[in-house]
């Protein structure tokens, strides 16, 4: 059975997520079609804004990190970002590039791997 400890953790990190995911979109949207970056470009740029929030949530809120280390604690959480960031792009290139589904729709269903990427990483590693 799955620790309710552990499913408690995860609803709050996707919670904080969800904050991520408005910068994440809101960004991508910014810079993509207001500003005409190029879409991997605002993608990581949206990626990464997300990833520095969601951080600070998680530390505090979601795993109550006491941790003293805070530098080494974000870069690792960062570290583990950017292999998510790689996963992201790369979801983003099959689904959207090769396949022509709709880029947002693409990045939706990217994000949602990647959450379960950087949640199990950072729970196992970052925040242990």
């Amino acid at each position: 059975m799955i620790d309710e400890i552990l499913i408690w953790k995860f609803l709050k990190f996707c919670i904080v997520g969800f904050s991520g995911m408005i910068i994440d979109f809101g960004t991508t949207w910014l810079l993509k079609e207001k500003i005409k970056v190029n879409k991997y470009i605002a993608n990581s740029t949206g990626f990464i804004l997300a990833a520095s929030s969601n951080y600070l949530f998680n530390r505090f809120w979601t795993f109550q990190s006491g941790n003293p280390h805070i530098t080494s604690e974000y870069v690792t959480f960062i570290l583990i970002s950017i292999v998510g960031l790689a996963i992201n792009n790369l979801i983003l290139f099959l689904l959207n590039d090769k396949m022509k589904i709709n880029f947002y729709l693409s990045k939706l269903f990217a994000i949602g791997v990647v959450t379960i990427w950087n949640f199990f990483m950072n729970y196992m590693i970052t925040f242990r």
